[in-house]
């Protein structure tokens, strides 16, 4: 919160506060407006060199004006600032940035990989020489067990940053125990939790793991054949798996529901709304793909574990599994011609490589390391994780985003031998993304970076950066027909309430290119979807801190952009009582005339599915059962097969 390195004339600052004061009919409790300047009117920032305060945490302000006027913090602007307040001008100051709402571009997006990392801390080596503060072998245990249950996603195995900052111990040795300390109480209004405030972390844990951060971090141990091999099991051999449907499920449309802290997945019949069954899996399975053919669900945990599940059985189960690693989120098959359904891939966080398979077995075949030099900075990352992976529908490839570097790696997979990888500069913290409805064009969001990188499939090159809102996170994404610029592909944010559109006709002048921006209800978007036969956008804001937000969804007329969207009542809908009830991730059936919304609230409290009437935009069915527990991803079977979204 207020850091500034920027040495500026106090006079100039001090003109700057009059200015605005004066031009104030209401000014607010307190010397709060002396603020303005650099901060913005309501605490909402115009100046990058100047964080916003809006909706940040009361109490956080109230020690960090405090530690400006006492010298704990460094400042030649903030130092003369907080000296001329009193106690109690503090409170009422912070009391009134509190109060506000944080602008557009400063949606909080807690939770955004944030979830526990699936790494088993006992594998990871015993504490090693320290180098900064000093801790007892007992709390470096304590701390390094909740380093990676509630920080690794965000700040990296290595803590060289991602979604988070980077906590180096080049950074956090100049910070300090106290500032620390105080950082991880109340956290940010950026996304960092305030793990204190909110009861999670003791005073004790939070001291310890102040302490943690200054010492270099512990390394998990690499995962390489050997080990590989030793977690691959076939359970039921190919011999000796149906060789026709022996059930009478509509595969089709059957739903693949990702019960997210239960360690399982649901099978939902998308005909009578009933579950199938309830299958055990890896711990918080990221995402479900299908095989080429249909026959095959590839299903991965954070943990890194997959699971290969047979839906030709008379009850679908698990077929093979296999560990890739110690930390994952992508895994696909092969679906170009000829090779449908003989390779799957999947890529990890720990270590950061990726692993293709035999298609029907998951029998390990080559493993393969994605470290390397960062785009942009020129710089070696020894943690550059793989996110999205997507198959190629014009040659024998698998496309991997390489996530910290930013390079898209074409992994031509027609020998293995002799391994060919096109490697393609994008932009830095590549994650999510989809096609576009040609098949040919992947859009691959680099969210950090507030760009979509546009690759051409067919040359295995980059056709361009595309420059889009705050932290862009499709998913898959959504393909439609705008009604003035044709094809689009859109994108929603994490980190703003917008929209993109961006051209998707290649022989448009305006191609690749933003040609719409949608003001949606808010930001913490983790999806948006539609349907070739549908006329509806659908917008969530799962990660919102507004609860009226988090709890709805956005939908907008495609035929109609212009007049904005309708907000519908998902949870409301679902009939519950306690709870987040976070609505996320509109999934179509197999006909695009019904959409399923997951009601997610805590594994000790009941959640739901809802399923909407897509052309009535009313309630259908909603679905409640005892099993379903923590449900959020939902993948339907046909239109994950095809790719249809």
């Amino acid at each position: 919160m207020i850091k500034n390195n920027h040495v500026i004339s106090i006079l100039t600052v001090f003109a700057l506060f009059l200015s605005t004061s004066a031009q104030s009919k209401s000014p607010p409790p307190g010397k709060a407006n002396q603020c303005f300047a650099c901060h913005g009117v309501n605490g909402v920032s115009l100046n990058p060199a100047f964080p916003s305060l809006a909706g940040q945490n009361k109490n956080y302000l109230v020690s960090q004006l405090k530690a400006f006027k006492n010298g704990d913090r460094k400042s030649q602007i903030m130092k003369p600032m907080a000296s001329g307040l009193s106690d109690n001008d503090m409170e009422n100051v912070a009391t009134y940035f509190a109060s506000k709402k944080a602008g557009t571009n400063e949606q909080i997006s807690k939770g955004y990989e944030g979830a526990p990392s699936g790494i088993d801390t006992g594998k990871i080596k015993k504490k090693i020489k320290l180098t900064g503060v000093s801790l007892s072998d007992k709390d470096f245990e304590s701390a390094k067990e909740i380093y990676f249950q509630r920080c690794a996603g965000c700040h990296g195995v290595l803590r060289k940053g991602a979604t988070g900052k980077p906590l180096t111990t080049d950074i956090t040795t100049k910070r300090g125990t106290e500032y620390l300390k105080t950082f991880i109480t109340y956290g940010s209004a950026g996304g960092m939790p305030a793990w204190g405030e909110t009861k999670v972390l003791t005073e004790k844990e939070i001291d310890i793991m102040a302490k943690y951060l200054q010492n270099e971090p512990p390394v998990p141990p690499e995962y390489g054949m050997k080990e590989l091999t030793a977690s691959w099991k076939v359970v039921i051999p190919v011999s000796e798996r149906p060789t026709s449907k022996l059930n009478d499920y509509n595969i089709e449309n059957v739903f693949s529901v990702t019960l997210r802290d239960d360690g399982k997945i649901a099978l939902i019949d998308g005909d009578s709304k009933k579950i199938i069954s309830v299958v055990k899996t890896g711990y918080a399975v990221h995402i479900s793909r299908m095989s080429y053919s249909g026959r095959y669900l590839f299903v991965i945990g954070r943990d890194a574990r997959i699971n290969l599940i047979d839906l030709w059985m008379k009850h679908p189960e698990t077929v093979a599994e296999i560990k890739v690693g110690l930390e994952a989120r992508s895994v696909e098959t092969s679906k170009f011609e000829g090779y449908e359904d003989k390779y799957a891939v999947a890529g990890t966080y720990w270590p950061p490589q990726f692993v293709i398979m035999d298609g029907d077995t998951l029998k390990p075949i080559k493993v393969v390391s994605t470290r390397g030099i960062a785009v942009e900075t020129g710089e070696y990352h020894p943690e550059p994780r793989v996110a999205a992976i997507i198959a190629s529908h014009e040659k024998p490839e698998f496309i991997v985003n390489v996530k910290e570097t930013g390079n898209v790696l074409m992994v031509d997979y027609s020998d293995l031998t002799n391994l060919k990888i096109t490697h393609i500069e994008a932009a830095r913290f590549l994650h999510d993304g989809g096609w576009d409805s040609s098949h040919r064009y992947f859009m691959s969001a680099a969210n950090q970076s507030n760009k979509i990188a546009v690759i051409d499939s067919k040359t295995s090159t980059l056709t361009k950066l595309v420059d889009v809102g705050k932290i862009p996170h499709p998913g898959r994404g959504a393909n439609f027909i705008d009604p003035k610029f044709g094809k689009v592909w859109a994108t929603s944010h994490l980190g703003d309430n917008t929209v993109s559109l961006i051209s998707t006709d290649a022989s448009k002048s305006y191609a690749w290119s933003v040609v719409r921006t949608l003001e949606g209800q808010g930001g913490g978007s983790l999806f948006i979807k539609t349907h070739p036969k549908s006329k509806n956008l659908w917008v969530d804001t799962t990660l919102n801190p507004d609860k009226g937000m988090s709890q709805s969804i956005a939908v907008f007329d495609i035929d109609h952009p212009e007049k904005g969207y309708k907000v519908i009542p998902i949870a409301e809908m679902a009939g519950l009582s306690d709870g987040s009830k976070l609505v996320v991730q509109p999934e179509y059936n197999k006909a695009g005339d019904e959409v399923w919304f997951s009601v997610w609230s805590g594994a000790n409290q009941e959640s739901a599915i809802v399923v909407i009437d897509d052309k009535t935009r009313k309630l259908k069915k909603v679905i409640k059962d005892k099993r379903l527990i923590t449900p959020t991803g939902k993948f339907n079977i046909y239109n994950t097969q095809h790719d249809i979204y």
